[in-house]
């Protein structure tokens, strides 16, 4: 229980020191939101049935693929891995807690959107509220699960960054956010559905529970647990 506490006042401490977490899960998401809601809504008055969930699919990606990365850098390439096995906290503790705090930044940049985007743009509130937050609240978990990925095997920084942009922005192209992935060529349209943004994307906009859009994000959850635990037996070592 102490390692626990002692854990989680470390990891408190690094949050409010870090700018990255209040650009990416905030800063970021909110401006791209600000300046395409109105382009969106101006130039295809239909996105406001979708507006919601595409500009939430945009931050949580953002936030989870650039902004969780270089703080799980921090942790486990430096000498805070060494503080950690020094005070007898166990080396996971770390990835959860970062964990647990990027979801719940997320998750109030999530709500923000949702209670803002009415307002600002006339946009359309999910039909089923119940179902598009359980969708999110999933979406979140797998996209954070693929963060750390990044996170734990890459050990540089700045190739950290660059490896979460290579992500990131096939992750949006792809996703259906911006135009219909029926538009792309079939090679890309193929690709699109190895991301989470995608399949978050289809879950969160449906109104009723579709398991066909549900399966793909448990399967890409499972597989980055698994291999979240290979790499953190490597950090171990």
């Amino acid at each position: 229980m102490m390692a626990f506490l002692y854990g989680a006042f470390l990891q408190w401490k690094l949050d409010i020191l870090s700018k990255t977490l209040l650009i990416t899960c905030y800063i970021v998401p909110l401006l791209f939101f600000a300046i395409m809601g109105g382009i969106f809504t101006s130039v295809m008055p239909e996105a406001r049935h979708t507006l919601i969930q595409s500009m939430t699919v945009f931050g949580v990606t953002m936030g989870a693929l650039i902004g969780l990365p270089p703080s799980l850098v921090e942790i486990y390439s430096s000498d805070i891995k060494k503080v950690y096995k020094a005070n007898g906290v166990p080396l996971y503790l770390g990835l959860v807690l970062t964990n647990i705090s990027a979801y719940i930044h997320l998750f109030i940049m999530s709500i923000i959107l949702y209670i803002v985007a009415p307002l600002a743009f006339s946009a359309e509130i999910p039909e089923n509220p119940a179902f598009y937050f359980a969708g999110l609240a999933i979406f979140i978990a797998v996209s954070l699960s693929i963060s750390s990925i990044i996170g734990l095997a890459i050990k540089d920084r700045a190739k950290t960054s660059m490896v979460s942009i290579i992500v990131f922005l096939p992750s949006i192209m792809l996703s259906g956010i911006m135009f219909p992935v029926e538009l792309l060529p079939k090679a890309f349209e193929t690709a699109g559905r190895f991301f989470p943004a995608l399949w978050g994307y289809r879950l969160m906009a449906d109104s009723t529970f579709q398991f066909k859009n549900l399966l793909p994000l448990i399967a890409i959850f499972i597989l980055a647990i698994c291999a979240c635990g290979i790499l953190l037996h490597k950090v171990d070592k």
